[in-house]
């Protein structure tokens, strides 16, 4: 029993520190030392999870079977982590508001992170419901964290639409339970393989159920609707960490899910249908509504619409030839590059907020390159970024992708894909040229601007530098992500 405690530390750290700090607030007063105590447990749960990846858990299971250890839990356990770490490090404004409620805004944001660590390594349905539903119900208040309009339209669609999505989650986990007799997914992987044949319309139906709930929360169209509203009322910090952990935890369990559980060829050749049009659909949606933004924050929510359709491609790569892993190592590698550059892109976006009087109209950004000309080259390297222009991180995913989209007979979703890149461009290059060549609506003040915390600039530098060094060095995080996906192929 001990062991399989063990194997839950990472989020055990989380789940422990976040309710210490619920009654911590009551006495600590003291903003930076909160901030602090989220920090260094969020470093507790990177540093616990690398423990356990070099002291030989690999590949174990815990409380019977619902709970893996490998290194494909892990590589999302630590990417997960961390953007919740540059969140944590870049609230020092949205705590500054709200200062008799820090501790239980670090709180949720911990409880949340170690339900999504839970979700990239369960191995049960009803253990996937539960981490889901951990993350969820913390994200919701979260985003309605703020008790402004925006705040509250957002968290209110968001829980309604969560709510529906969660609905039809378990609707699809009930048909599964249904036709195999059983939650787990090794289990459920060996019924199919024996006795699936004459059950592929149930199977699918029960499928696409699921694929509902999980594209909910990866913000894939069409289920991308609560995303705008969401991420224009969540605090900024907040909106970057939906952003990408989110999506990362999602395309975690999509993988493990149907490439573990719903992998049999003679499902296959569905997944990689609906994957294909899933993926065209979220890249034209999100690309065509990002172009008609003229609010940041609503233009990077459509934005990860488009990316996650990107993402997509990799599923139905994988889908469309098992042998060709590429793929799902190109997910997590893309993944990766994603979650630098979009913290990258956000945290310079609260640096200018605050700056601006909180605005996040892309005319607040005319000039910034004459005002701020760190924060501008730190925003423009990031967009270039998540254009996938080299060297840049976001490039070498997308090149893994369209290559194994090609590899694998889906050359029309590559070209797609690429055609989509270039639409891309015409937003996110947007900002840059406010930036950088029109002119300020108002004469620079002479005011002395606020410095910003160390904690912000540090994560600032630190991101950026992430970006820059997996744009030029991506061996390192390639290696890590074939090594993670092994671990479900294998």
């Amino acid at each position: 029993m001990l062991s399989d405690v063990n194997l839950l530390g990472p989020e055990l750290v989380l789940l422990v520190v976040g309710a210490f700090l619920l009654i911590a607030d009551l006495f600590l007063k003291d903003r930076r030392l909160l901030m602090g105590i989220a920090a260094l447990a969020l470093l507790g749960s990177i540093l616990y999870s690398a423990i356990l990846l070099t002291e030989g858990h690999m590949g174990s299971q815990g409380f019977g079977g619902v709970l893996v250890v490998d290194k494909f839990a892990v590589f999302f356990q630590i990417l997960i982590a961390g953007a919740a770490l540059v969140a944590v490090l870049v609230s020092t404004e949205t705590l500054q508001r709200t200062p008799s409620r820090r501790g239980e805004y670090l709180a949720l944001i911990l409880f949340s992170t170690a339900g999504l660590q839970l979700l990239a390594g369960s191995r049960d349905l009803i253990m996937i419901f539960i981490a889901l539903e951990l993350t969820s119900i913390s994200q919701y208040i979260l985003v309605g964290f703020h008790k402004d309009r925006w705040g509250s339209e957002g968290g209110l669609k968001y829980l309604l639409t969560g709510a529906i999505a969660s609905a039809v989650l378990l609707y699809g986990m009930v048909i599964l339970l249904g036709l195999t007799g059983s939650t787990n997914l090794s289990e459920i992987a060996q019924y199919i393989a024996w006795q699936g044949e004459g059950s592929e319309e149930a199977l699918i139906l029960a499928a696409t159920f699921l694929i509902v709930g999980f594209g909910f929360k990866a913000a894939v169209a069409p289920f991308q609707m609560w995303a705008p509203d969401a991420y224009t009322g969540a605090p900024t910090p907040i909106a970057a960490y939906l952003s990408v952990a989110s999506k990362a935890a999602a395309f975690a369990i999509l993988i493990r899910v149907f490439f573990e559980a719903l992998g049999d060829d003679l499902l296959a050749e569905h997944w990689k249908t609906i994957f294909a049009v899933l993926a065209t659909i979220s890249m034209v949606v999100g690309n065509f509504f990002a172009i008609r933004q003229n609010n940041i924050k609503r233009m990077l929510a459509y934005s990860s619409v488009a990316q996650a359709g990107t993402l997509l491609i990799g599923l139905a790569a994988i889908s469309a030839d098992r042998s060709e892993l590429l793929g799902a190592s190109g997910i997590l590698f893309y993944l990766a590059g994603y979650t630098v550059t979009n913290l990258a892109a956000f945290t310079v976006i609260v640096l200018v907020a605050n700056q601006n009087g909180g605005s996040y109209d892309l005319k607040s950004y005319r000039g910034l390159g004459a005002r701020s000309p760190w924060l501008a080259i730190v925003l423009a390297f990031a967009l270039i970024s998540l254009i996938g222009l080299p060297p840049t991180a976001v490039f070498f995913g997308k090149i893994y992708l369209f290559e194994t989209a090609v590899q694998s007979g889906l050359t029309w979703l590559a070209v797609v894909g690429a055609a989509n890149t270039l639409v891309s461009a015409a937003y996110y290059l947007r900002p840059v040229k406010a930036m950088f060549i029109d002119d300020a609506e108002t004469e620079p003040s002479d005011e002395i601007m606020v410095r910003p915390a160390n904690s912000v600039i540090a994560t600032m530098g630190l991101v950026t530098a992430g970006v820059l060094v997996i744009g030029l060095h991506p061996g390192l995080l390639i290696n890590a992500a074939e090594a993670a996906v092994a671990a479900i192929f294998s």
